[in-house]
């Protein structure tokens, strides 16, 4: 008894030692991550609408997005925004830039852990380019009558991206439209 006392006393101490020496580690590393995701958001940014700067716009707590306007003129020159939603693996989460008029300038996936060779693929400049130019009414997969050709062997992953950004357009397209009104009518 007194032996199995003894080991339970040390699996106790090497498991406490262990769990602080990982706290230690990920107190460190966790603001350097979060910086490094925070450069890559805005790099992603400046590629899906150039020459802007970003104003960011708090929707919900589950939704934001940012007004891009020219550097010179201050004129808006389009919207981007994260989009995310369940693929066959896990959430897939899709940046975006849409004009003013609410068409895709672009794409760029920029969370996934879908299935390496099928899903996986959803990051490639073949599959994100067919998105630029498109509308809310285009962004549906060609399996189910739309206008996105389908990763293959990955259609879970198409389907979850294209409405993804579907939603996030309606729902960008609704916030902005009613702060238009809103200062349409503080105007009068």
């Amino acid at each position: 008894m007194k032996l199995y006392l003894k080991l339970g006393f040390i699996l106790l101490v090497v498991t406490v030692i262990a769990t602080g020496i990982l706290a230690y580690v990920n107190s460190i590393t966790a603001p350097q991550i979060e910086a490094l995701k925070q450069e890559e958001a805005i790099k992603s940014r400046e590629e899906l609408i150039p020459d802007s700067i970003f104003e960011e716009v708090e929707v919900s707590p589950d939704f934001s997005y940012f007004i891009a306007r020219n550097k010179d003129t201050e004129e808006i020159q389009g919207y981007t925004f994260i989009a995310s939603q369940r693929g066959y693996s896990d959430n897939v989460k899709t940046m975006a830039g849409v004009d003013p008029d609410f068409k895709l300038t672009g794409i760029k996936v920029v969370e996934q852990s879908e299935t390496p060779g099928l899903g996986a693929n959803c990051t490639g400049p073949d599959f994100t380019k067919q998105f630029q130019g498109k509308t809310m009414e285009d962004l549906m997969a060609d399996k189910d009558g739309g206008k996105i050709k389908s990763l293959s062997g990955a259609t879970i992953t198409t389907r979850a991206i294209a409405s993804s950004l579907k939603q996030a357009i309606q729902t960008l397209q609704q916030h902005v439209q009613q702060q238009a009104q809103t200062i349409q009518e503080d105007a009068q």
